[in-house]
């Protein structure tokens, strides 16, 4: 079991670690945005971002979540090869296919999305979807293969080319929400470029070469199209019903609050990324369910940490990091923090159901989670604003969880510590929540009372019996593990 924690939290450092970057880099170049991008600019910028991935998603066919569980099932490298040219391949021709189609329509779909015709706009975003398509295949032969130093460069190298072309198109040629998104695909683009060079091996853009039947995967994978689609459409359907019936500028105030929860999206990225090929990797199901609820309480107590952090000090992270229009953000800061850590926790529940190959039990939870998001969207928005979106998202990914896990347990039992999870969830939610209400809101003495409150809760937790003692004696092995392998100085 620690040998398989340890690859887990090796493989989530290396997976976040371009997360990090990224994140810093978009908290220090957030001013500059919120600066030169006016609240609607932002929004309509961030809502075609988002309509990418979803789009993405449907494009994929779910040949990529199908590729990472077939390749633990044969060991054999040249079948693994086949498996992989069948996948890059498929998604190619799709994703060409669709974008040519797309870019004809470019006006009709910038108006049903945005509300406004902007051809120039949409096709920008259309291409990016080709890119962000074919990459997400690219990034995903790197993570089977557990190539983390690779996986690491080439992200981090487009961060640093995106970062540059955004700030040269958006501050330096005052491109507004156009260079917004060039920026962010136009790297993207070079890099899928240079990984399909140094994955040639495993790339079948002519499908020439013998493939694996395509039966398989496409029975594992479709089934996950709508339930992953449905799930990322919580992401779409809030931002579009605030664009909607508020405003871009509402819309883009509530993408700054997204933007803000940065703590909580690198560690849910991280987790994404590493968990699925550690968790179907596992060959014995006994080993695999003690691994997987130990996985769900130590997630449940690190993000919901960072969770009460942002409730804490969200007003102090908005005026610091953004542009005074933007102050509103904090009020529903701490929702969408919360949501993305809820969205993490449903990624077990997905990969229990991908373990056993019923994956078709994940579309009515998804579906269940959206239809309370629109309720709750409707009923919340109109008295609350984007405060009742945020709350309409934790509620659709709360019912979510609940579905999955009622539509999963008989198909593999694990043993969630249920204890311990009430205890971490019950303490930390009370004194953040007591924090933010009873504490005040500006000045030197309120931030250190709220920190006083943030330092609390670990410690209350020890003290209540929250950390095992063989818990304890293998963090302190870990530590001074960790303090043996520091270069001596001098």
């Amino acid at each position: 079991m620690t040998a398989y924690l340890r690859r887990l939290l090796a493989g989530s450092a290396a997976y976040q670690t371009p997360s990090l970057v990224s994140a810093l880099l978009a908290l220090f170049t957030l001013p500059l945005y919120t600066r030169y991008l006016s609240p609607a600019d932002y929004g309509y910028a961030e809502t075609l971002l988002t309509f990418i991935i979803l789009t993405s998603i449907l494009l994929r066919l779910g040949l990529g979540e199908a590729f990472v569980r077939f390749w633990f099932d044969d060991e054999d490298h040249e079948r693994r090869v086949q498996l992989a040219r069948t996948t890059t391949g498929i998604t190619f021709v799709v994703a060409t296919a669709a974008t040519l189609a797309a870019l004809l329509l470019a006006g009709p779909l910038s108006q049903l999305l945005l509300g406004r015709e902007d051809a120039g706009l949409m096709r920008l975003g259309i291409m990016g979807l080709w890119t962000f398509t074919n990459l997400e295949l690219a990034y995903a032969l790197l993570r089977v293969q557990e190539r983390r130093r690779a996986y690491v460069t080439a992200s981090l190298a487009n961060i640093a080319l995106t970062i540059t072309l955004t700030v040269i198109l958006v501050v330096g040629l005052d491109a507004g929400a156009r260079g917004y998104v060039l920026g962010n695909y136009g790297a993207s683009t070079v890099v899928l470029l240079v990984l399909w060079v140094h994955q040639r091996e495993f790339l079948g853009l002519r499908l020439s070469r013998p493939l694996v039947p395509l039966g398989p995967l496409l029975a594992f994978g479709a089934p996950t199209i709508p339930a992953d689609a449905t799930v990322f459409a919580l992401n779409v359907i809030d931002r579009a019903y605030i664009l909607r019936t508020q405003s871009a500028t509402a819309a883009g105030v509530y993408t700054v609050a997204i933007k803000l929860s940065t703590a909580v999206i690198v560690a849910v990225r991280g987790f994404q990324a590493a968990w699925p090929p550690l968790a179907y990797s596992v060959a014995k199901d006994t080993d695999a369910q003690r691994l997987y609820a130990l996985v769900t309480t130590a997630y449940v107590a690190v993000t919901g940490l960072v969770v009460a952090a942002l409730t804490l000090f969200g007003r102090w992270l908005v005026r610091l990091l953004a542009a005074p229009e933007y102050f509103e953000a904090h009020a529903v800061l701490p929702w969408v923090a919360l949501g993305w850590a809820l969205y993490g926790l449903n990624l077990v529940f997905i990969t229990i159901a991908g373990r056993a190959k019923v994956t078709t039990r994940n579309f009515p939870a998804a579906l269940a989670g959206v239809m309370v998001n629109v309720l709750v969207l409707v009923a919340l928005v109109p008295s609350l604003g984007i405060r009742g979106a945020g709350i309409a998202l934790c509620s659709a990914y709360v019912v979510m969880i609940l579905v999955i896990y009622g539509l999963t347990r008989s198909l593999f039992r694990v043993p969630f510590e249920w204890g311990r999870l009430a205890l971490i969830v019950g303490v930390t939610a009370s004194f953040s929540i007591a924090g933010e209400l009873l504490l005040g809101t500006e000045g030197v003495v309120a931030f250190a009372e709220r920190a006083l409150v943030l330092v609390a809760i670990p410690l209350v937790l020890l003290g209540c019996g929250a950390l095992r003692p063989e818990e304890r004696a293998g963090l302190k092995a870990l530590a001074v593990s960790l303090r043996a392998r520091r270069p001596p100085r001098g």
